[in-house]
């Protein structure tokens, strides 16, 4: 047996792991990652990366071969309700709703407008790889599939843990300053007394993962496709294109069965079921995978137990509607990193690792919660229409088929149903829950402003500098070259000061505060006759600052405290203000309120 000693323990090779090992090899940690399985994930699990999550990875340059494999969004940018793929029934193929969703259709002016970058499709079985090699790329020999966590002791200034090598059997003792448990919640919260609080066991489901030529039937460009049978409810399903090619194209698919279809699926018994829920008696099916799962929505009641942070499934969990689970585990990670390097290069206290909880937790409770919310609303909606699973048998057919009936009440019909099927803009174009959540407490100086408020289906994204909130996309120039706001912190994650014109004494000031704290800020003048140029006046619309105020930013693009104007003596503000920031034990009342 041999002992290893790193910074940090990563245990979790999914998406959250291998997206925490990226970081922190971008701070320039050291660190472990053990993963148990051999190989990423081959289950058709996660498959849409928000806006957000692709801002992050393009911080990180994973964007380009995201983006390259995966689906463009006039590919996904729908969201569809049909009754069937095919079928030579008089209800069989009707197109029942279609609507644009994730930044598809007119949504994508919005979206264009909100961030650097679009929401991106790819299927979590083909991002994995992705991340794996550049986690092996950026921390050689220390990425490591196939090693199993045996044990693990949390000794108050340190993390011993034991892992096996599933290969060969050998034990390894891991000496760690941190772990960050990425393990789905296998381990390390029930050891640790760590309850997930909600509801478990909420539904059962079926996936179906498989290979078919869908091409004759297939509608280009939607993220989901829900089938609603017209006369058996345990036969309406959702089907989603896995790619790799997108679109009429596409060979690969995963279908989740309805819940309240009990049956346990095989090879056998798959295959006729999947010809049965599309309408194609005489389909080529190759199965690849039947995987079985549960929806829950439970939120681990501490981020924090120790010297081990909690990230992803580990943390929190929540139903698959609105596409927050990976995303929010991703940006966990996020978080994380940065304080973690903080911590670790001793720029900060250990208790600047408290702001994970106090600012993850929160929106981690609000992402269930508006997933359970969007999930129920979906199901009522459907019920209310007539095509849902509560609908009695005997009136589901006379209530469908009224639906499409030609007639000026049909018409009607379809009309109401329309204008239902509006308020799912909550489940599907919730831009402001992608990009809008802000941070109340944790590292960062609240300057006393109120949050903008907030349309109730979270449709509607309004930018903004105040601390904790992420920090507003505006297109920048600089020497002919065009950036965003948010490349200032580049990939080296570095802190940012943002000012105008009128701004000199806190670019002075910054370099003094810089060296003090042993910390990079990039200070970026913007605006008439300054280093960089603001494209539009876009910056100028949503800085909230005048032409002598600064913003502060942290390495994870959201901002850390904001001033108006320069005030009396710049280097104390903004040496207050990174003391804040960097030790959320500080007294607010040290901190001078500039708004």
């Amino acid at each position: 047996m041999g002992t290893v000693e790193v910074p940090v323990l990563i245990v979790g090779g999914g998406g959250c792991g291998l997206s925490a090992s990226i970081f922190l090899s971008d701070h320039g940690i050291g660190h472990l990652l053990v993963e148990r399985h051999a190989d990423t994930s081959r289950i058709p699990k996660a498959h849409y990366l928000n806006q957000r999550t692709m801002e992050i990875y393009r911080q990180h340059g994973l964007d380009e071969e995201v983006v390259e494999q995966g689906a463009p969004l006039d590919k996904f940018g729908k969201v569809r309700w049909q009754t069937s793929l095919a079928g030579g029934g008089p209800l069989d193929a009707r197109l029942i709703h279609e609507m644009d969703a994730f930044g598809g259709g007119a949504l994508q002016e919005a979206y264009e407008a909100a961030g650097p970058i679009l929401p991106s499709k790819l299927p979590q079985f083909r991002l994995e790889p992705i991340l794996r090699r550049h986690a092996e790329q950026r921390n050689p020999g220390r990425v490591l599939f196939s090693h199993e966590l045996t044990a693990f002791s949390d000794e108050g200034d340190r993390v011993i843990a034991e892992v096996r090598d599933l290969t060969t059997g050998e034990l390894t003792t891991v000496v760690a300053q941190y772990v960050i448990a990425a393990d789905g919640g296998r381990t390390f919260g029930a050891a640790l007394g760590v309850e997930m609080q909600g509801l478990h066991g909420l539904v059962h489901t079926t996936t179906v993962y498989f290979s078919a030529d869908l091409s004759k039937w297939w509608h280009e460009g939607t993220l989901l496709t829900h089938l609603l049978h017209p006369e058996d409810p345990r036969l309406s399903s959702t089907l989603i294109e896995m790619g790799p090619t997108w679109g009429k194209g596409c060979e690969e698919w995963g279908l989740h069965f309805s819940p309240n279809d009990p049956t346990r699926y095989d090879e056998r018994t798959a295959i006729p079921r999947i010809r049965e829920v599309l309408g194609l008696p005489d389909l080529d099916v190759t199965l690849h995978r039947v995987t079985y799962w549960t929806v829950e929505a439970l939120l681990a009641e501490r981020y924090r137990a120790g010297r081990v942070l909690l990230a992803g499934d580990a943390a929190h969990r929540q139903p698959p509607a609105v596409g927050l689970g990976l995303n929010s585990g991703i940006q966990d990670a996020h978080n994380l990193a940065w304080k973690l390097a903080a911590v670790i290069t001793g720029r900060a206290p250990e208790n600047l690792l408290d702001s994970y909880e106090a600012e993850r937790r929160p929106v981690g409770r609000h992402n269930i919660d508006w997933a359970m919310s969007a999930a129920t609303h979906h199901q009522a909606l459907l019920d209310a229409i007539g095509f849902g699973e509560r609908v009695p048998p005997e009136r589901r057919v006379a209530r469908i088929s009224a639906h499409f009936d030609p007639s000026p009440l049909g018409a009607t019909v379809r009309a109401r149903a329309e204008e239902m099927f509006h308020t799912h803009r909550g489940g599907c174009q919730a831009l402001d829950v992608e990009i809008g959540f802000a941070y109340e407490e944790g590292a960062v100086v609240p300057d006393g402003s109120r949050p903008p408020a907030r349309a109730p289906m979270r449709d509607v994204y309004h930018p903004t500098t105040r601390p904790g909130h992420r920090l507003p996309h505006a297109w920048l120039e600089r020497g002919g070259r065009r950036l965003s706001t948010h490349d200032l912190t580049g990939a080296a994650t570095n802190f940012a000061l943002l000012t105008g014109p009128g701004g000199t004494p806190w670019c002075e000031a910054a370099a003094q505060v810089a060296e003090r704290f042993s910390i990079p800020i990039v200070v970026a003048q913007i605006g008439d006759g300054a280093e960089f140029t603001d494209v539009d006046g876009g910056w100028e619309a949503i800085r909230q600052i005048s032409d002598e105020g600064a913003v502060l930013v942290r390495p994870d693009n959201h901002v850390a405290w904001r001033s108006m104007g320069v005030g009396d003596d710049p280097v104390e503000a903004l040496t207050n203000a990174v003391s804040r920031v960097l030790d959320p034990g500080v007294s607010v009342s040290r901190v001078p309120q500039t708004v």
